[in-house]
């Protein structure tokens, strides 16, 4: 028996009413759907044999602010709370390639997390970084701002098992709902906001936040349905 399974959260919106955020947020959510501006600015992940690589995209700004019992990105300052995780890069002014000194020694620990100044924020004086670690399973939490609003954080955080070493990102977008008439609240409401697991390019898992009563505000894990391509389709029917 299949069952849902649902991602740790929290969301914190400081606003003065819930009717008033849900209208400002129509402008800050549509920064969500620039999928080309966001990977400009997201830069380029150096993989390493045997690693797992693990970013966040899809809003103005995201942090990877925990793996496992390790802090990672401290959520006041948005600095590294361990300056010694940080990859050492001398030479990094914001460029999206890698500088020839940057210390890549691959980890040999299998509780060791390195994290990778990846270019700057859509938000001004911030960095976007990726996380280094060894294959396993791991709890991440990310803090995501869909509005060039620092005092907007939408927290999320799953436990999933990087069983390849590769490149995993998680997209947050906004889900496209269809159009029904309803309240002035609901007509105002932003459409939710999802957040994909993606390995390399293919969608692992999907998290969308529920407007029902039942789970008002909860990230739920929805399931993913994979599309067959034609010539697979034609061989399963021979």
């Amino acid at each position: 028996m299949n069952k849902k399974h649902y991602a740790l959260w929290t969301s914190t919106i400081v606003t003065a009413s819930l009717f008033l955020s849900g209208c400002q947020l129509l402008t800050g959510y549509q920064k969500i759907d620039e999928a080309k501006s966001a990977q400009a600015w997201v830069g380029k992940i150096q993989p390493i044999d045997g690693e797992v690589n693990i970013a966040c995209v899809g809003t103005y700004h995201c942090e990877i602010v925990q793996i496992d019992k390790t802090l990672i990105i401290a959520p006041d300052s948005h600095k590294p709370v361990n300056p010694q995780i940080v990859v050492d890069m001398p030479s990094y002014q914001g460029a999206i390639n890698a500088p020839a000194s940057m210390d890549m020694t691959p980890l040999i620990n299998k509780n060791a997390i390195k994290i990778v100044p990846l270019a700057a924020s859509s938000m001004p004086g911030l960095t976007n970084y990726y996380a280094r670690v060894l294959p396993a399973k791991h709890e991440v939490h990310v803090n995501f701002y869909p509005e060039n609003n620092m005092g907007y954080i939408e927290r999320f955080a799953m436990i999933h098992d990087f069983t390849e070493a590769g490149t995993y990102q998680l997209r947050a977008y906004q889900k496209n709902m269809s159009k029904k008439p309803g309240s002035l609240l609901e007509t105002a409401s932003p459409e939710p906001l999802c957040i994909e697991l993606l390995q390399g390019n293919e969608v692992q898992r999907r998290f969308c936040k529920q407007l029902g009563a039942e789970h008002q505000g909860e990230f739920v894990e929805t399931d993913i349905i994979k599309t067959v391509s034609s010539s697979k389709a034609k061989k399963i029917k021979a």
